[in-house]
Formats: structure tokens, sequence, C-alpha cells
């Protein structure tokens, strides 16, 4: 296969890693960097040249449209690793050029927007990959092939606790940050929306459990949100939902913690139970594990080790665009679900309770800034996980009681949260 022309809309940011999978893959005679575009790209100098810019032949462009207006004929995809709430348009000038599109998680947290980007999307030659980049994972696909093979007879209930703690500098980095509405459109970038949207969209990989291929449709969502930053949106949630399938979700996930990085999956079946553990080991790349513990009292279990996902996915979609493979790892529809989940959250929690300066604590870091860590958060959340009880219920002094939304109050979603905002201290 001649390699794949490829454009990239952006430098810096979660840019920049896809530069070095892109270099990577080039240098594996996979695919050829043609240009890329950046407003700030004259001062990407020394990273150009590390690079190698130049002698690669990578055309530079300060705008998209004129980078796709004057490359278009040159490319056979373009990857848009930009901000969220710029992805839609960028999206569309690419399909309407007769470009394929890897497209940066999540496409959009706006459930409108994403039926007009799917509405977009049916008049292109290929379809879109959307970069939930641990679906690729071989161990994961497997357990999931497993799964809807009814080995373990049907899911019950997925359930993740995911904690990973944010410094200030990280909602001070760009404008859009931390917020719920910019210039009158909706971001919701949060936990649970953006950085950690990954995690998400695997529990609902394992609540779609009557194919490989499927995700679990949201029927119902009850939420309560938390903000121990001083930001617009939320930096913590406790989520609980019913799926198409009858299955449920049960997500703990936070931004204002303390240590390092807590990823625990679990998919609890009628025969069985599964564990699904990450650990990011740096250079190396990322480590999965699972372990199964059958009612029966069998167990066993597996790992891989030294994955690298943006790569590997990249990859499979350039095996989807040769003909390769039948289908992007996720496209644009396998997204609504992770999407509707998101909105619904702010639909069922109705506001987002600010936790008091007594639970928290703040402590300084040289580099990163100062960190923001609720008190006790890890309990509470294995306490929600286990036992059911939100932190209304645990938490009688700061905990804020939320609600329980269906599907069919999606459209109250813009009204909710314009009535969220308030002045920050």
């Amino acid at each position: 296969m001649e390699p794949l022309r490829v454009g990239i809309i952006g430098m810096g940011g979660f840019a920049g890693t896809h530069h070095d999978a892109v270099y990577a893959l080039e240098a594996d005679g996979k695919c050829q960097l043609v240009c890329c575009c950046d407003p700030g790209m004259d001062t990407y100098g020394e990273r150009r040249h590390k690079l190698g810019f130049a002698a690669r032949n990578v055309r530079v462009f300060h705008d998209y449209l004129t980078m796709l207006d004057t490359c278009a004929g040159m490319l056979d995809v373009v990857t848009i690793p930009t901000p969220v709430p710029l992805h839609a348009p960028m999206h569309r000038a690419c399909v309407e050029r007769g470009l394929a599109v890897y497209l940066e998680k999540p496409p959009t947290l706006d459930w409108r927007e994403l039926n007009d980007m799917l509405a977009c999307e049916a008049n292109a030659t290929k379809l879109t990959n959307v970069g939930f980049n641990f679906i690729v994972d071989p161990l994961r696909q497997d357990l999931k092939r497993r799964v809807a093979e009814g080995e373990f007879g049907p899911v019950k209930r997925a359930s993740i606790i995911a904690l990973s703690p944010r410094a200030d500098k990280y909602y001070a980095r760009a404008s859009w940050a931390g917020r719920l509405m910019l210039n009158g459109r909706l971001v919701l970038d949060s936990c649970l929306g953006n950085a950690m949207a990954h995690h998400v969209h695997n529990a609902l990989f394992w609540c779609g459990d009557g194919a490989l291929w499927e995700w679990g449709g949201i029927r119902e969502v009850s939420a309560e949100l938390y903000r121990a930053h001083r930001i617009e949106g939320m930096d913590t949630v406790f989520l609980r939902a019913a799926t198409e399938r009858g299955n449920e979700l049960v997500l703990a996930m936070s931004h204002a913690c303390a240590g390092g990085n807590l990823h625990e999956e679990r998919v609890e079946c009628e025969r069985a139970t599964i564990d699904y553990i990450m650990a990011w080991e740096g250079t190396n790349g990322t480590a999965a594990r699972h372990e199964i513990r059958w009612n029966d009292g069998r167990t066993e279990s597996r790992s891989v080790q030294g994955l690298d996902f943006l790569k590997d996915n990249l990859e499979a979609y350039f095996a989807y665009l040769q003909g390769r493979a039948a289908r992007p790892m996720t496209g644009l529809i396998d997204a609504r679900p992770f999407v509707h989940l998101n909105d619904l959250a702010y639909v069922a929690a109705r506001k987002i309770n600010t936790v008091p300066e007594n639970s928290i604590k703040r402590t300084q870091d040289a580099t990163r800034g100062t960190f923001v860590a609720i008190a006790d958060l890890e309990r509470i959340c294995r306490a929600f996980l286990n036992h059911g009880a939100f932190p209304s219920a645990q938490q009688p002094t700061w905990g804020g009681a939320g609600g329980t939304a269906t599907e069919a109050e999606l459209p109250q979603l813009f009204a909710t949260v314009g009535n969220m905002i308030a002045p920050q201290d």
C-alpha cells in the first residue's frame, strides 16, 4: 500500500502527540505528513526543526481553511487534535473537501451538534474515527468479544473509579478550560467530558454486550456534580445510569484529588466479575491487565505492556482507509451514547455544588501550580460504587442532592447549563 498522505491541524497541546505518532508511523512507511497548520506556527520553529519538517517537505500554514484549500488534492486524511469547541466546523470543512478525518475525543459535548456532524458525515466518502484510543487495546477487544458471545452471561453492571489530579495551571491553559459555556456555545469541559472521557467510553463499551462493536445506549441518568477548583464547570462527578439493554453504569471520577492516577474498571456479569486496570508507564507506554473471577471459584488473568494507544489507533484507521479493516475503532455514531450520558449528567444534577474550603487540601507544586484535593475523596467514591450512596447521603455538610433525567429531557440541556453559570470567587 502507498503511504497515506496526512495533514494535521495544530502544533501545540495534544497536537504535539499526534505529530510524534505520525512521525513514528512515517518512519515505518505507513504515512507521509504533507502539511500542518497552527495560528501560532511562527512560535514552533524549534519543534518543526526537531520533527524534520524541511527534510520531510512538510508545508506549514497559519489557517486550517487555507491549508485545506491548498492541499486537499494532496491529502488522504486529516487529524484534528484541537479544542473540542472547534471540532464541528473543522470536521465539516474536511468532509466537504472529500477528506477522511481522525477526530480527537470527544467529537463534541453538545448532543445537537453531534446530530449535525452525523448529518454532515452522511455525505462522506469514509467514516470518521473518533480518538477514544483505549478501544484499540487487544486485551480489551478480546474480553469484549467474550462478553458479546455470552461466555460470562449478560452484563448486569459496569463501574469505574477514575481519579486524576489536575493543578490550577491546567485550568488556566486555555479560555475554554473548565468552562460550561463560551461565547454563547456549550463547552462542558470536565473530567467526565474531556480528560477522562476515554474511561466513560470504555464503560459504555462493556454495556453494549450484544455485539463486539456496540456501546450501551442511555435511557436514564442520576448524577451529582461538584467543584473544588475555582472554575465555572465541575471537576468531580458521581453518576448512575440505566442503559437501553437494561444494565447499569456507575462511575465516580475527579480532578480534585491527591496522589497519582487511579483507574479501575469492573464489569459484573451473570456468571463472572471482570476487573480491568490500567497503569501509565511514562516512556514505556501503558500497561493493562484484567482478572476474571468466576462465580464457581475459578480465576484467570492476563496483562499487556508497552501499549501506544494513539499510534495504534492511527494505524488501525489507516487500515480502514486502505480497505484492510471493515470499520474505524470508534465512529461518530458510536460516540452518541457518551455524548448523551455527559449531557444528561448536567440535566439530572441541575446544579454544581461547590466543596467548601474546610473540606479541601491545597498543595503547591513549583512547576505545575496548586493542586486541590477533596478530603477523603477515594473513600467517598468507593462507598458510592459499592453501596450506591451519593455524596449528599455521605457528606451532609457539603453534599448536594442531584436528580434524575431521561433521554427525552436532552432538549433541556442548554437552559439547564445556563442556569448553572454564576460568577466565581
